[in-house]
């Protein structure tokens, strides 16, 4: 784990040298404890999975969590919790706006499922002021087309709320991940405002083909142009000049604390693309801040 106070230095020095007034990052997961812990379990055993070991770099009680960000400098961040099964969203909707309440910089995020009552309780946690929500299809293992989430895409739609879908099919690939089934959803919800998790990895170029043809498309930068994702899934040359065109729509996303590496690592991956200040300054702060509405 990197010494603290070293690390959010040289976090802090990356931004203030862009003129930035700190980060937005829009992957960051806090859960309830329990299922934390079971998040972790899962990763401690991803090896064979994956092929390495996926050490948790950041597996500290959730006041140090939030110290942590707060440190770096990160302005806003959501609790991006997901369900795997039936009757688990509407109770970490619960969970997840209870911690927005009680902290002002926590983004309040909710989840769903395809089940009924799902459009139901979306539409609750949208009246009562969800900023960005989370579809994890992998861990989720269900079609992102089932007929139990048409209103659910149509509610966030209509709201111009985001939402940060995993869809893509890395790390590993599951029975309803890749591009194909999400397009679908698109086709159907133009509209919608997707964040796409991981810069859609391995898909790059296909999730990219989606930003190009819907305006609300965006993609995070969750574990992408890393050591560790470049080692694995690595990002084709060809795809550089995709990042500048779709600048405005590329935000930050890192994945803590979940990952395998220290957090700054994430934003060196970012600087030596060499893609310029301006780039940095909308994918850091700005592209973010204008998604979720923050001054």
């Amino acid at each position: 784990m990197p010494a603290a106070a070293a690390e959010a230095e040289q976090v802090r020095a990356l931004w203030r040298g862009l003129d930035l007034p700190g980060l937005v990052d829009l992957h960051v997961h806090f859960m309830p404890a329990n299922v934390m812990a079971k998040v972790w379990a899962y990763f401690d055993a991803a090896g064979p999975m994956i092929g390495s070991a996926w050490p948790i770099t950041y597996r500290e009680g959730e006041q140090d969590r939030l110290e942590r960000l707060r440190s770096y400098g990160v302005r806003a961040f959501p609790s991006l919790i997901y369900p795997h099964k039936p009757d688990m969203a509407p109770w970490l909707n619960a969970w997840a706006a209870d911690f927005a309440d009680a902290h002002d910089d926590v983004l309040r995020t909710a989840t769903f499922y395809p089940e009924p009552g799902a459009v139901a309780y979306v539409e609750q946690a949208l009246s009562g002021g969800a900023r960005l929500f989370k579809a994890h299809v992998q861990v989720g293992a269900y079609d992102p087309r089932d007929p139990l989430l048409d209103g659910v895409w149509g509610a966030l739609a209509d709201a111009a709320v985001p939402v940060v879908v995993h869809c893509g099919s890395g790390p590993q690939p599951g029975r309803f991940t890749g591009p194909e089934l999400f397009a679908e959803v698109l086709a159907r919800h133009p509209s919608l405002t997707a964040v796409i998790a991981h810069m859609g990895m391995p898909e790059y170029a296909a999730f990219l083909d989606l930003a190009r043809r819907y305006d609300r498309v965006h993609l995070d930068t969750t574990m992408a142009f890393t050591d560790f994702t470049e080692e694995r899934m690595p990002w084709p040359p060809d795809l550089r000049p995709a990042l500048l065109e779709l600048a405005d729509r590329v935000v930050l996303g890192t994945d803590f604390p979940n990952i395998p590496y220290a957090y700054a690592h994430q934003l060196e991956a970012l600087v030596r693309l060499d893609l310029g200040s301006d780039w940095l300054r909308g994918v850091l702060h700005d592209n973010g801040a204008r998604l979720i509405g923050l001054p």
